[in-house]
């Protein structure tokens, strides 16, 4: 296994270093509104700590399927598959190594673009048909975009999304409920005990998951809790349409972060399960960072009137996600 790490960078300041190893967003520093250089993600000490330790998924790219599939089985035309079980009974983010584990290779590297690209077998974790993957970082002015593109020789599912843990304060801020954030949705995709989607939507007017207009994650951060025990936030939104997603913006140091997407949906988790895991130089726990994961909706191919995340023969995969910082 080849590791290695890159570096992004632009005139205005911004650096961000990324490993081969699951595509993984390592630091992300941008300047505050004081001109100091901040690194917005949580994250490991090096890149080999990527492909060794355990982790919550900090900064990587998630596959094939990120996101939980209920009771780690799905059928395709007609035929039954069983994933790895590796949440419970369900599967998540790719199963028990997934994508987030592979040394990708690096097609292209220039000081603003980044190429990996990864081909998963066969049943790779499970799942059918040979998968070819591309994810491009590009770095222009003060946008990151990250392009998705995932093709098959025989019909299969995919779901790539980053799960980068951003704290607009700095990864070793120990909370993040001061940020103010706004999603671009009206409804959620409702969660059982397990956190797995049951197939319903629920509008947000009136609960404590209604970010139409911003307010700070701390706000309604315990009654969301009570409401759907996950211990915070841990729900897909349902985007009204492609474009703008998200906005978070932390008023201590001036950052925003505005990310736009043409995936159907984006997860909002508050970090519930992080409990001191140890990572560059801090200890990241409960609530200290949050991830917006641009995606298809949580166990979507067993729920048919959800969006597809089928992937066809001569018919690639192609989404994007773009995360703007101003300050």
């Amino acid at each position: 296994m080849s590791i290695n790490t890159y570096k992004l960078t632009n005139k205005s300041g911004m650096v961000i270093t990324v490993t081969n190893v699951g595509c993984a967003i390592i630091k992300w520093e941008v300047p505050d509104k004081g001109g100091k250089l901040v690194d917005i993600v949580q994250g490991l000490d090096c890149a080999e700590d990527y492909a060794t330790k355990p982790h919550p998924h900090f900064g990587v790219v998630c596959g094939r399927v990120a996101n939980r599939i209920a009771n780690a089985t799905f059928t395709l035309s007609g035929k039954t598959y069983k994933l790895e079980e590796n949440d419970g009974k369900h599967h998540l983010h790719g199963g028990v190594k997934g994508f987030c584990k592979y040394a990708w290779d690096v097609a292209e590297a220039t000081d603003n673009k980044l190429v990996f690209t990864l081909h998963s077998p066969d049943g790779d974790s499970g799942y059918p048909g040979n998968l070819d993957v591309r994810v491009t970082y590009t770095l222009t002015d003060n946008t990151l975009r990250i392009d998705y593109y995932a093709a098959t020789d025989s019909e299969t599912i995919c779901n790539l999304t980053n799960h980068s843990y951003f704290n607009l304060n700095g990864h070793t801020s120990t909370c993040m409920y001061d940020h103010e954030l706004e999603i671009a949705a009206d409804k959620i995709t409702a969660i059982d005990a397990d956190l797995i989607t049951n197939g319903e939507y629920m509008n947000v007017a009136g609960t404590p998951f209604d970010f139409r207009t911003p307010k700070t994650i701390g706000q309604d951060i315990d009654a969301a809790d009570k409401f759907s025990k996950t211990g915070g936030y841990d729900h897909n939104y349902v985007l009204r349409a492609p474009g703008k997603a998200a906005s978070a913006y932390a008023p201590s140091t001036g950052i925003r972060m505005t990310v736009s997407t043409n995936s159907p949906g984006i997860q909002l988790y508050t970090g519930n399960f992080l409990a001191g895991t140890q990572g560059k130089g801090a200890a990241y726990n409960k609530h200290s960072g949050f991830c917006l994961e641009t995606q298809f909706f949580p166990d979507g191919i067993n729920k048919p009137h959800f969006p597809s995340c089928i992937v066809t023969k001569g018919d690639p995969q192609e989404f994007y996600t773009e995360f703007k910082i101003e300050c």
